[in-house]
């Protein structure tokens, strides 16, 4: 088969991890077929180490007009049996076979204005071409990848999609960070607290803040913890985009530290000598940071929105996200037993054993081999 693989999301945080590491796994697995990878000028250096993949140019950013013009040329010249768009963002006018990987529903199910820092016409506008984006992606593609039996739900329900039509593989723990967690040492750990002048306590969040991440939540409980734990501090880590400057600048309080971006490294000790890893989200796909935690034997406490508690199970105490009081009682559970964190630590430990990136790509390999058969 000559199969097309759409890589120009390679160095975004969500997407472009599940690229990184099912081109990785791929590559190791299958030696048989023909792969063309797309990628942005100058992103392709460690892509591709084997002969039958080889890297194209395709020099134009996601949710673009460009894209919607141009990338059906460059596939139409590769004339491929199979395409796979990792993200919904297909090509409305390309009439080849391919496949999609759907991570979630959230611009869907959070079309609020305060998640764009659009006029309200250009972003009604663009809303109106995400959905029929979706829609094609949906209805054209032969096949559909979900990281979550939540994510096929939504799409069954909401969608009309057919149940056979998906398939679930979910993601996990990329090996460069379970090497550097089994290596990280306490002299690391205290150059990192102290690079960021962090004394523990304190709690900690890693990743975006879009609204639905749900963080003004997350504040809002730890200042309620603030009156009965006066040492402790709230660490909030993520690349310092719009989003983050915004609640910056509405959040100012004592005991709230923003690291913005932080290396791998740093963030694996951040989460290793943190109280409790918190993920507050009102909607997730799937949820990696808790796999993280885990892996990092940081005890995970967590929104019980859809996804979490399937990927998390019993290695986490899970709150309501849109009740305040719920958050900081249920960290205030794990802050005041060390029985408890100890408990969650165990059971993390043996659940992020269960999810595999490699499993992910041998499912995806028999959807690529199933998908050319198809129609």
């Amino acid at each position: 088969m000559r199969i097309v693989i759409d890589a120009r999301m390679y160095q975004e945080s969500g997407v472009g991890r599940y690229i990184r590491n099912l081109l990785e796994q791929i590559q190791i697995l299958d030696k048989k077929n023909k792969y063309y990878i797309l990628n942005l000028p100058n992103e392709s250096n460690n892509q591709v180490y084997h002969t039958n993949f080889k890297n194209v140019l395709a020099d134009f950013k996601w949710y673009s007009v460009s894209e919607q013009i141009r990338l059906p040329g460059i596939l139409n010249k590769l004339k491929p049996d199979l395409v796979h768009f990792p993200h919904f963002n297909v090509p409305i006018l390309y009439p080849g076979k391919f496949v999609v990987t759907i991570h979630d529903l959230i611009h869907q199910h959070f079309q609020m204005r305060r998640a764009s820092t659009l006029n309200l016409l250009t972003y009604k506008i663009k809303q109106l071409g995400y959905n029929q984006i979706f829609k094609v992606a949906t209805i054209k593609s032969v096949h559909i990848l979900v990281p979550s039996n939540f994510v096929k739900g939504l799409l069954v329900d909401e969608w009309g999609v057919d149940n056979n039509k998906i398939t679930v593989t979910k993601e996990a723990v990329g090996d460069k960070l379970l090497k550097i967690a089994n290596k990280m040492s306490q002299v690391k750990i205290s150059q990192v607290m102290k690079k960021f002048i962090i004394k523990p306590p304190y709690i900690f969040y890693v990743g975006n803040a879009h609204p639905h991440k749900n963080v003004e939540g997350l504040i809002k409980a730890f200042l309620l913890l603030k009156k009965k734990y006066k040492n402790l501090q709230l660490v909030l880590s993520g690349h310092d985009h719009y989003f983050w400057q915004r609640i910056k600048k509405e959040n100012k309080y004592p005991g709230i530290l923003y690291t913005g971006y932080v290396s791998d490294e740093e963030m694996v000790a951040l989460y290793k000598n943190a109280s409790c890893f918190v993920m507050p989200s009102l909607e997730e796909g799937f949820g990696i940071p808790l796999l993280e935690a885990m892996v990092c034997s940081c005890p995970v406490v967590s929104s019980n929105a859809e996804s979490l508690p399937e990927i998390a199970s019993d290695a986490a105490i899970y709150f309501n996200p849109h009740d305040v009081g719920d958050i900081g009682d249920k960290i205030d559970e794990v802050l005041k037993s060390e029985k408890l964190r100890k408990e969650l630590i165990e059971k993390g430990k043996k659940r992020v054993k269960l999810f595999s990136w490699k499993k992910l790509a041998q499912q995806t390999l028999e959807v690529y081999q199933n998908a050319d058969r198809a129609y």
